[in-house]
């Protein structure tokens, strides 16, 4: 049990992390704000996508993960499994979804996996604290304000 909270600890210290270091990024131009277009429905208008915010702060705060698989329109980002060099004994994985285009905590949903390895070398499901998925969608929103306030700064 002890191991256990260590680790969860561990996963909460690299999500403040990589929360900290997206939050030192600086204004003006963002690659990963490019990664979503405006895409038109042939008409005037724009067909509704996933709040741009929420989708390039994710980017952001989960760049230390492999991304498996990432969709703009339907919102979902899935990550690879991560392990950490320090904890060879276990992996993670994430998948964010966006569920709307404005800029609300109930529009994003953060699901964190997580594996350990066995004796005989395969991979076991294993419980994730909930804070965890919880402190990993704080740190999306408080980056997702960052940027919205950086543009309405510009």
């Amino acid at each position: 049990m002890k191991s256990e909270k260590i680790n969860i600890f561990k996963v909460l210290a690299i999500a403040s992390g990589a929360a900290a270091l997206a939050a030192c990024g600086g204004g003006g131009s963002n690659a990963r704000n490019a990664s979503l277009p405006a895409y038109s429905t042939g008409s005037s208008g724009q067909a509704t996508t996933v709040n741009r915010f929420l989708w390039a702060a994710s980017l952001e705060t989960l760049d230390f993960l492999p991304v498996f698989s990432a969709d703009p329109i339907a919102g979902l980002i899935i990550t690879d499994w991560y392990i950490n060099p320090e904890a060879p004994t276990e992996r993670f994985k994430t998948t964010v979804y966006i569920l709307d285009s404005a800029l609300r905590a109930d529009a994003l949903r953060v699901s964190v996996f997580r594996q350990e390895r066995a004796e005989d070398g395969s991979w076991v499901d294993a419980a994730v604290n909930p804070a965890t998925a919880r402190e990993i969608e704080n740190a999306v929103l408080t980056r997702a304000r960052q940027l919205r306030l950086n543009v309405i700064d510009d």
